[in-house]
């Protein structure tokens, strides 16, 4: 009976695995051939180029802020632009750091540094910074917003190029996917995953439907049309939320078509040296995602391992078929994220690594839960802000 069962279950291992992944493969809008990119169907000029306001939140940053602020005010933008750094209460020099960058490129005039307030109970961190940048930037009434973290750097064209998109198909939000690190080996192993599974998440060919109710955005880089900001009741709707992007591109699709694409003309500043840091950076918001529900953790640990280990399981113990269809459903996979590694000129042999990948991840998604329920959720810069968001 032992030996029935146990064939049985490795039955299992083989043949769900191939339908997990003939779905992926078919089902969910192609997210894995990575089509949507900002240097495909570029839209031409518009005929006026309207005003533009950076808004930028920065918490002890002043690793990487002086290239952030330097590659923001060289933009190539024809219209009016300034840049609005809001200084979280730094203890390391940020804003000091960000004004000598300005002025060493001559463009201390178009950066506006805001000292910011303490935060009230009820808000993130970030959130609350954002909300003090918009607040001033408001004085001016820009058409759009560019909401971009400090930790990321721009191409000279990169906001033309925004503004450009956001104009032609009159969106509420135009969002680019930054480019991350690949230089050390836990990046190459980890990071082009991560943007595979946001995309397998959130397919982004859904996400540009205007017919489709699937909304997300990557907070690094959104430029914003501010009266459609304003019309979803602003910031301060999602005043708790601990992802940010995906809540705020949810308010704005509402009021509007929304924008989401792969890019090279932004990248993140900030390297990440090890496994433990990637892990970090992935269990500030995993448990958030999962609506902080255990029924829902639960079932991503399972639908992980049936994705990813399972057919490693019955590539590797099965016999005959079930081995067959383990090797099958190995390969689907390493096919659906040929496309992201080749995106991040990586060799597609990594796609063999996906359930050492899975693995990791779903220990992250776990590491967060713990996180939260100790506490320390959400943690970032000294702040655990994950319980905030854990009331809503």
């Amino acid at each position: 009976m032992t030996s029935i069962m146990a064939s049985a279950i490795l039955g299992l291992f083989g043949v769900l695995p191939v339908l997990i992944w003939t779905y992926l493969l078919v089902g969910r809008g192609l997210f894995w051939l990575a089509r949507e990119r900002d240097d495909r169907d570029e839209p031409a000029a518009p005929a006026q180029w309207p005003a533009v306001v950076a808004v930028t939140p920065a918490r002890n940053e002043a690793d990487v802020i002086a290239r952030s602020v330097a590659s923001l005010l060289a933009q190539d933008y024809p219209g009016e632009f300034r840049l609005i750094l809001v200084d979280d209460q730094s203890e390391d020099g940020t804003a000091e750091v960000a004004r000598a960058a300005a002025a060493n490129i001559g463009q201390a005039r178009r950066l506006d540094v805001l000292a910011g307030q303490p935060l009230p109970k009820g808000w993130v961190g970030k959130m609350w910074a954002v909300n003090q940048g918009i607040d001033r930037a408001n004085q001016t009434a820009p058409v759009y917003l560019l909401l971009t973290d400090a930790d990321i750097g721009h191409a000279p064209d990169n906001l033309r190029r925004l503004v450009a998109r956001a104009e032609a198909g009159d969106l509420a939000l135009v969002s680019l996917m930054a480019r991350l690190s690949t230089e050390t080996w836990a990046e190459r192993l980890l990071i082009p995953a991560f943007v595979f599974f946001f995309d397998m998440l959130f397919p982004f060919g859904w996400v540009n439907d205007a017919r489709s109710k699937v909304a997300a955005g990557a907070g690094g880089c959104m430029l914003v049309r501010r009266d459609a900001l304003q019309a979803a009741g602003g910031v301060a709707a999602i005043q708790n939320a601990i992802i940010d992007d995906c809540a705020l591109a949810t308010q704005l699709k509402g009021q509007g078509p929304i924008w989401l694409g792969l890019t090279h003309r932004a990248e993140s500043l900030r390297p990440y040296g090890s496994i433990g840091d990637i892990g970090k950076m992935v269990s500030r918001s995993a448990y958030a995602q999962l609506r902080y529900s255990p029924w829902l953790l639960a079932g991503t640990v399972l639908g992980m391992g049936l994705t990813y280990l399972a057919p490693c399981a019955a590539a590797l113990l099965g016999h005959g078929a079930v081995q067959a269809l383990g090797v099958l459903a190995w390969l689907m996979m390493v096919l659906s994220f040929a496309p992201t590694v080749r995106y991040y000129r990586l060799s597609p042999l990594w796609g063999f690594a996906l359930p050492l990948i899975g693995a990791l991840y779903t220990l992250f998604t776990v590491q967060s839960a713990v996180q939260v329920w100790q506490g320390k959720g959400g943690m970032w810069k000294g702040r655990a802000q994950a319980m905030a968001g854990a009331t809503q």
